[in-house]
């Protein structure tokens, strides 16, 4: 029996254009100027010192900035970015720049599962602050109360086995009642190997001849028993 659904954002619950065509564009455009802006807060010190240790070498301000550019142009899952990121993408969801998209079938489907007691979990290489400002802001409301909780990159690389333990210990849930939502097969792979059960989401193009179990939308999802 399924208690607990993780699922993942880009690509599953989230238009995958929306992604890199709004917010990533919004972060880069806003990079430099938050950091110069906001450099004495302590969550930004905080981060532009962890940029240095990811880095290798210490960084002065500008070549921080450098830095997270390089990173986002070459899509780098890495933790003080996407806390950044996460930061300024506050801003544009608290000016109405933007809204978080979903797909329309999204938010009735985890309203349903929520109503049967099942517990939501969210896992992307978005920061935990990115998430949560996606579903808060959608065209169907603040979603964020049917979530038990949100894991990214600080619980481990989503295409490795042991972040899915991590995970397993974290919720409290036995593997085989835990069902991930991946549009990524690498991803699903190390769940499967973790001992979770999967199910892949192709939301565009040709389904892929792989070896997991698909669907289309969440409307298609029949939970196992």
């Amino acid at each position: 029996m399924i208690r607990a659904i993780i699922t993942d954002i880009e690509g599953t619950t989230t238009s995958i254009s929306f992604v890199y065509d709004v917010l990533f564009p919004y972060a880069r455009e806003q990079m430099a100027n938050f950091i110069r802006t906001h450099r004495e807060d302590e969550i930004v010190r905080t981060q532009l010192a962890l940029i240095c240790n990811e880095a290798g070498k210490p960084l002065e301000e500008e070549l921080a900035i450098a830095q997270l550019l390089t990173w986002m142009d070459e899509d780098k899952k890495i933790t003080p970015l996407k806390t950044l990121q996460g930061l300024i993408w506050q801003h544009g969801y608290d000016q109405s720049h933007f809204k978080g998209h979903l797909y329309e079938d999204v938010p009735r489907n985890l309203r349903q599962w929520h109503q049967l007691g099942i517990q939501l979990y969210v896992y992307s290489s978005g920061s935990v602050q990115a998430q949560k400002l996606l579903f808060a802001n959608t065209a169907w409301g603040d979603l964020t109360g049917l979530f038990s909780g949100y894991f990214d990159t600080r619980i481990g690389n989503k295409r490795e086995r042991e972040s899915y333990l991590h995970i397993i210990q974290d919720t409290g849930f036995a593997p085989n009642e835990i069902l991930f939502l991946s549009d990524i097969e690498q991803e699903l792979t190390a769940a499967a190997q973790a001992g979770i059960r999967t199910l892949l989401l192709v939301r565009d193009g040709d389904k892929p001849a792989g070896e997991f179990a698909q669907v289309s939308n969440f409307d298609q999802i029949e939970l196992p028993a």
